[in-house]
């Protein structure tokens, strides 16, 4: 006769299906399938050998880990305890069985790619940690090696630069491309900057060398009677080239001068170009020593000096300054008077 299913009373201390309650359970057991797959599995603790709970017996191996499993059901009327001490003993196999299966599905696998999927995991793990550790380390932040300062115009203008005194270059000219516009509203002269190719020097801090220094006031703009303007494109009055030293002898020599015996500069009047000899541009002149910025200001004026119409001059008294006109890269004595360098038409401005 089939049994009846008598309901636990509130607080008896029983869960549903009259199963003991157990404090933290919160799923069922499992199903009668399961417990008797493993209700005679060998021993996992000792390989080879089976143990079989005798009905009626207690479970004895593996009991510690029995302990507060509550049983299935409330014993039936003619079985012994034998029968739930072997589901004991199989839901407990299970569990060490799953546990020793996960551990070990962890550390062996199935192909290479798991292993290294693991590895990678680890060390991920790993990095995370150091990481960690050493964002609370007090540790120093490293400092950041600061770029070097960009030169000022007149540290620019103060340096003196590598070029060959003999270079000869391949005589073609770029233009320095852009517009400075003429200042005051004297006489208005446009010129063109070219630069040779291949020079390795500036061609753009040479351009602004020549604007700074034509509209100073100590310059030919003196008093506002002239402004220059810089043009890349259109009529230029004049076009000022830098150049190598052989190119300038060449453009030189069109107008029947000769630079080639002091490696000078020259207004090659009989063309459009001022030359300016891009060796001295770069070196500078004994005469003026380690003062390239007064140099290549004397060197512009005094070769657009002559494109105005000037001609050469020289001091004549001891200790003056060497007018602007003055063959300064050659020489500051002459006929035994000693003048100052100056690379001013209007010094005292």
């Amino acid at each position: 006769m089939p049994r009846q299913r008598q309901e636990p009373l509130p607080g008896d201390g029983t869960g549903p299906g009259g199963r003991p309650a157990h404090p933290g359970a919160s799923a069922p057991g499992p199903r009668q399938a399961y417990v008797d797959a493993f209700d005679e599995a060998d021993d996992v603790f000792t390989p080879g050998q089976t143990h079989r709970a005798a009905r009626g017996a207690e479970v004895r191996e593996g009991a510690s880990m029995a302990e507060g499993v509550p049983s299935d059901d409330a014993p039936e009327a003619g079985k012994a305890k034998g029968g739930k001490g072997r589901t004991f003993t199989g839901i407990a196999a299970a569990a060490v069985t799953t546990v020793l299966a996960v551990v070990v599905a962890g550390q062996v696998t199935d192909g290479p790619d798991s292993g290294v999927q693991s590895q990678a995991a680890g060390s991920d793990d790993r990095q995370a940690r150091d990481s960690a550790s050493s964002r609370s380390e007090d540790r120093p932040t490293p400092q950041e090696t600061p770029s070097a300062t960009p030169l000022t115009y007149a540290e620019q203008m103060a340096k003196k630069y590598p070029l060959a005194a003999d270079l000869k270059g391949n005589g073609k000219f770029e233009a320095v491309m852009g517009l400075d516009q003429a200042p005051g509203t004297g006489q208005k002269f446009r010129y063109r900057v070219d630069v040779e190719e291949g020079l390795g020097l500036d061609a753009e801090l040479f351009a602004k060398a020549v604007q700074k220094t034509l509209n100073d006031d100590r310059s030919w703009s003196h008093n506002g009677g002239r402004t220059f303007e810089r043009i890349s494109s259109g009529k230029p009055d004049f076009v000022i080239t830098l150049a190598s030293p052989g190119t300038t002898a060449e453009w030189c020599a069109k107008s029947s001068l000769d630079t080639t015996v002091d490696n000078v500069s020259c207004d090659s009047a009989a063309t459009d170009r001022v030359m300016i000899n891009a060796y001295r541009w770069a070196q500078g002149a004994k005469t003026y020593g380690d003062k390239m910025h007064a140099y290549r200001q004397m060197l512009i004026n005094h070769e657009v000096g002559h494109r105005l119409g000037n001609n050469h001059e020289t001091c004549d008294k001891d200790g003056e300054l060497a007018p602007v006109m003055q063959q300064q890269t050659k020489f500051l004595e002459y006929n035994g008077i000693r003048c100052k360098a100056n690379p001013w038409p209007f010094p005292g401005s």
